[in-house]
């Protein structure tokens, strides 16, 4: 890593990843001309191939760039830190290249917001150059979707950042108004449009935060159009709009070696209640234990939470609940149900906020919203229609409850991602409550745990990149072998020790009926519960006919003409070679015992009574375990629950329960 760059890591405190992301783009940039891309087409794609070129001589497993511009690609999971890496990107760029032309593109609202104060607000907490002394001094100009037409390049400072929000810069540029778009209007501040003022700028350098958002046509046109010199691609999912991996990615760092690593992120799990029945239970029911069991866990995380912070002299953080509904109509009714004396006698009430697209548009509602990492913020609750989108990256969500229709695979790629962030300092703390994400799944929770181990999902996915064929990255080559066994082996060696010509053929007919031996023998395998067993008259019968009807095929396949012929000699030495295999093949197989769990039979027995409840009922909570699972190590841990649920008269809950039985008349 070069003076620059590791200054610019240690100033910024860069965690590994970001840091090997920062060293490998001052080395790939190194390879680059910084040149704007000629306009001609034939020039262009020479140029592309040359700075193609550059890149490959370091990663060599990029294979275009995609754009008529040289742009790198980065695979980052959500909440490693992709904006951060961003800013050191454009803090190396400015002060070792002297780029000073940068132009920030966000998928939605929300991240361009986001990206504003996180480049433009010195006093925020996490703003992106807090350490660099260079940019004290010399602050960044922002210029966004809403300032670019007021200002003059006079008024630039020597660093410009403009911040956009893709929407917004594909209406712009499409959109007609007084016969031109307006990006493309006539400014009289600066003399030209600022769409050509920005495509004009010999040293514009453009980064794409959510990558994947920017590979439809419309999109690439009105990019590839800036003609920048040089692009950088953010994206924790670098999969285009036909589902393909980008071809350009140039480093990897994704949640699946995050939770191999056991680092930056919490540890995702996925909780239900032990021995559920839910046969006889309504979609109301199951809704509303997960409900509570969403809030036993809460009230465990926010305990433990709590402790930790008191005993490690740190801040306490207050952890909150994502309840996601199906419209605005049910996310009204699980709000009043949770601030209801219905739900743990009305502890929640006044706790619960509710964010939809009716909701938000109360200032008030809106500013708790943006105040849930607060410490004083009251909400332990946000019940939620469709809000799970980038760039909402609060660090202290802890369980999610999903109550609306989704499958395993939505319910990991996009539910999950949004409760990874870590609190304190982005980093575990090694208490598992503290560092534990809980998805409550009663009604797909196998479904989930099984997904999760796809080789396809976010959570295993360990690389994006393709290969081809005849790729080679490491420059070391290589190919499949397939080994033969230790039974082959020894046969295989009887054919290079033949002495002459009828010796071969007769130990290569050999070694074709020791083939099908040992091919059939797993064919018997559960008619043995012992090697020994392979002695037995009637399981030999089995291998022998077995192996018989492969040598037939066989022969039949490569010597039609005389394939009767053929294997009839092969037949001939059958019995022999069995017994020799046999005999091999105890030697060299391992028995691993087979387990058996034999369900014990089960008697039932219902004796007449009668229920007397004329003294009425004075039951505790009712207690049960919830199951978690953590989807990345299969670690299991039991969390006992309490019932907070009230259902009206105890004897009526009692007949409800029976009667969901089917053996109850």
């Amino acid at each position: 890593m070069n003076t620059t760059a590791n200054n610019i890591r240690q100033r910024l405190s860069l965690r590994k990843p970001l840091a090997e992301a920062l060293d490998l783009t001052s080395r790939i940039v190194d390879n680059l001309s910084l040149q704007k891309p000629p306009k001609d087409e034939a020039d262009l794609k020479a140029f592309l191939q040359r700075e193609l070129a550059g890149v490959k001589a370091l990663v060599p497993t990029v294979k275009d760039f995609d754009r008529s511009f040289p742009s790198l690609a980065f695979s980052i999971a959500t909440g490693i830190g992709k904006t951060r890496l961003m800013g050191a990107i454009i803090a190396y760029l400015y002060l070792k290249k002297n780029v000073r032309h940068f132009f920030i593109l966000a998928p939605n609202l929300t991240l361009y917001n986001k990206l504003i104060r996180d480049f433009g607000d010195p006093a925020y907490g996490k703003y992106v150059f807090k350490g660099l002394s260079d940019f004290v001094s010399n602050p960044p100009q922002i210029v966004t979707g809403e300032t670019y037409d007021d200002r003059t390049p006079s008024m630039f400072s020597s660093l410009q950042i403009n911040i956009f929000n893709i929407a917004k810069f594909n209406k712009d540029s499409k959109t007609v108004k007084q016969g031109m778009p307006r990006m493309r209007r006539l400014s009289e501040y600066i003399g030209q449009s600022y769409f050509d003022y920005l495509a004009s700028l010999p040293d514009l350098v453009i980064l794409m935060d959510e990558a994947h958002r920017y590979h439809a046509d419309a999109s690439k046109k009105a990019i590839n159009e800036l003609n920048p010199i040089l692009g950088f691609e953010m994206t924790a999912t670098p999969i285009d709009e036909k589902n393909r991996p980008f071809k350009n990615i140039v480093y990897e760092y994704n949640l699946a070696q995050a939770l191999a690593d056991k680092k930056y992120v919490k540890d995702p799990t996925v909780a239900g209640r032990k021995n559920l029945e839910k046969k006889g239970l309504s979609s109301e029911e199951i809704e509303d234990m997960k409900l509570i069991d969403g809030i036993n866990v809460h009230e465990r995380t926010k305990a433990a939470i709590e402790l930790y912070a008191r005993q490690n002299g740190k801040n306490i953080v207050h952890p909150f609940i994502l309840v996601a509904c199906r419209d605005i109509a049910h996310a009204k009714a699980v709000a009043e149900k949770l601030e209801s004396n219905d739900i743990f006698n009305g502890r929640y009430k006044g706790k619960v906020l509710r964010i939809d697209s009716e909701s938000k548009k109360d200032d008030e509602i809106e500013q708790q919203f943006i105040a849930l990492e607060s410490p004083d913020s009251p909400i332990e609750i946000v019940v939620h229609v469709n809000m799970l989108k980038e760039g909402w990256d609060v660090n202290n969500l802890y369980t999610i409850i999903p109550l609306r229709a989704a499958d395993a695979a939505i319910l990991i790629e996009q539910t999950i991602g949004r409760g990874l962030r870590l609190p304190y300092g982005g980093e575990r703390t090694g208490n598992k409550d503290v560092d534990t994400l809980t998805v409550i799944a009663h009604d797909n929770f196998a479904q989930v745990i099984a997904k999760s181990k796809d080789p396809g999902s976010v959570l295993s996915k360990l690389s994006y990149v393709e290969l081809d064929e005849d790729d080679d990255p490491a420059g070391h080559g290589g190919k499949v072998v397939k080994l033969p066994t230790a039974v082959e082996q020894k046969y295989h060696a009887q054919i290079q020790q033949a002495q002459t010509d009828y010796e071969k053929k007769v130990a290569e007919r050999t070694c074709d009926v020791v083939r099908a031996v040992v091919e059939a023998i797993p064919q018997v395998a559960e008619a043995v519960s012992h090697l020994s067993d392979l002695k037995k008259p009637e399981v030999i019968k089995v291998i022998r006919e077995t192996a018989a009807e492969e040598i037939k095929r066989k022969a039949q396949t490569s010597n039609p003409l005389f394939a009767e012929q053929e294997a009839a000699e092969q037949m001939a030495r059958l019995d022999k070679v069995i017994k020799t295999v046999i005999v091999d093949y105890e030697k060299n197989v391992i028995e691993i015992p087979r387990l058996v769990l034999a369900q014990p039979k089960v008697r039932k027995i219902f004796n007449d009574f009668d229920l007397y409840t004329m003294l009425g009922f004075d039951l505790g909570d009712v207690s049960y375990e919830i199951y978690r699972q953590s989807l990345a190590t299969d670690e299991v841990d039991i969390i006992a629950g309490q019932n907070g649920l009230y259902r009206g008269k105890p004897a009526d809950i009692i007949v409800a329960r029976l009667m969901a039985f089917d053996d109850v008349d």
